[in-house]
C-alpha cells in the first residue's frame, strides 16, 4: 500500500507519502469510501471529523507528504456488500476478460453494454466490479473511459502514482488507441484524417449529445484507415488523437458514414440491415492500445479480440460478398 496506517479506536490515522501528494482531500476520501455518497464525505469534512495534522481542512485542501489524516469510521460503507452481491454476474464475467495484469496495471477487454462506472441510475459498473475482484488493490482507478456500448481495451491503474504517469501519456498524446468500426457505405481511402471541432450538449432529459460546431467546438482529431470493404459498408480503423466524448461516432457520422447500430448518431436503414444479419449492438471496438508501462518503462502493445457478435457480423458480410 502507498500509505502507512495506524488504527486508533475506531479512527484511522493515515500518513501520506508521494503517491498521494497533491490529491485533494475530498477525492482522497471518495476513493477510500467508494460506496459512500458524496454528500456524506463533504459532511464529515465540514463537521471537522476529518482532520489533517490535527487541524480542520476544507474539501479543496491538497495533501502533502507526511501529512497525517484523521479518517473517521463511515457507516455507509456497509452498503457495499449489498451492491457487490447484485453485481456478482458482472464480476464473474470480468475475470475472464483480463488481458494483462501485474502489480501496477490491469488491461481488460470491456464487454459491450457494461458501464465503466456506476452512476446515472447504474449502481454497479466495471470499476466497482474490479474493486470487488481485487479487494487488496484499494486504489484501482480508470485511466480512460469507453462508452457503455463500446467494447475493447480499457486500462486501469492500481496505484495513484501509476495513474499520474499514464495520464501524462494521454496529455502528451503518446498513448496510441486504435478502434475498429463498421461504418455505412464506402469510406474514401483518401479520407485519412477528420478534424471537425466538437461541442458537447446536454439535453433537458440529461442525455449527452455531441455535435460538430466550428464556432464553439473543441479541437478534435481522428485518423482513419480502411481495413476491409463490403458491399454496402466498410470496416475502418479509427485512431483518436484527442479524446472528446463520442468523438469517433460523431466524426464518422459527420462524413456520412455512421457506425452500424449506433442508436444516437446512426442511420436507421443501415442499422436495420445489420440487425437482420444478427448484429444487435454498436460495432465500435477498442481493438488495441500501445503505451509505455509506467513502472517498467517497457513498450506495451495489447490487442483485445472482437467478441462473438462482432465476429459473426463480419462473417455474415463476408459470406454475402462471396455469393
Amino acid at each position: 500500500m502507498a500509505m502507512t496506517e495506524q488504527k486508533k479506536s475506531s479512527v484511522e490515522l493515515v500518513t501520506i507519502d508521494e503517491g498521494y501528494k497533491d490529491q485533494r482531500i475530498d477525492n482522497f476520501l471518495r476513493n477510500r469510501f467508494k460506496s459512500v455518497p458524496k454528500s456524506v464525505i463533504y459532511r464529515i469534512i465540514r463537521k471537522g471529523e476529518v482532520r489533517v495534522n490535527k487541524k480542520r481542512i476544507k474539501p479543496v485542501y491538497k495533501l502533502q507528504i507526511d501529512d497525517v489524516v484523521r479518517v473517521p469510521p463511515v457507516k455507509y460503507e456497509e452498503k457495499e456488500t449489498a451492491t457487490i452481491s447484485k453485481g456478482l454476474k458482472i464480476v464473474n464475467q470480468l475475470e475472464d476478460c483480463i488481458l494483462f495484469e501485474d502489480k501496477d496495471i490491469i488491461l481488460i477487454n470491456k464487454p459491450a453494454g457494461m458501464a465503466v462506472h456506476g452512476g446515472s441510475g447504474l449502481h454497479f459498473g466495471l470499476i466497482e466490479a474490479l474493486r470487488s475482484l481485487r479487494p487488496d488493490d484499494r486504489n484501482l482507478e480508470l485511466v480512460h473511459r469507453l462508452d457503455r456500448d463500446t467494447s475493447g481495451c480499457l486500462l486501469i491503474a492500481k496505484k495513484r502514482s501509476m495513474l499520474r504517469l499514464l495520464h501524462e501519456q494521454l496529455r502528451e498524446k503518446t498513448m496510441q488507441k486504435n478502434y475498429w468500426a463498421l461504418v455505412d457505405g464506402q469510406w474514401d481511402a483518401k479520407l485519412r484524417k477528420v478534424d471537425e471541432p466538437l461541442k458537447k450538449n446536454t439535453l433537458q432529459s440529461g442525455e449527452r449529445v455531441v455535435r460538430v460546431d466550428k464556432a464553439e467546438g473543441k479541437p478534435s482529431q481522428t485518423l482513419f484507415r480502411v481495413l476491409e470493404r463490403f458491399a454496402s459498408s466498410t470496416l475502418v480503423q479509427a485512431s483518436p488523437v484527442t479524446g472528446r466524448t463520442h468523438q469517433i461516432r460523431v466524426h464518422t457520422a459527420c462524413k456520412g458514414h455512421p457506425i452500424a447500430c449506433d442508436d444516437k448518431y446512426g442511420n436507421n436503414d443501415f442499422g436495420g440491415y445489420m440487425n437482420s444479419l444478427g448484429l444487435k449492438r454498436m460495432f465500435l471496438h477498442a481493438f488495441s492500445l500501445k503505451f509505455e508501462h509506467p513502472g517498467t518503462k517497457e513498450t506495451m502493445y495489447i490487442e483485445a479480440p472482437l467478441d462473438k457478435p462482432l465476429n459473426n457480423a463480419l462473417e455474415a458480410l463476408k459470406k454475402l460478398r462471396k455469393e
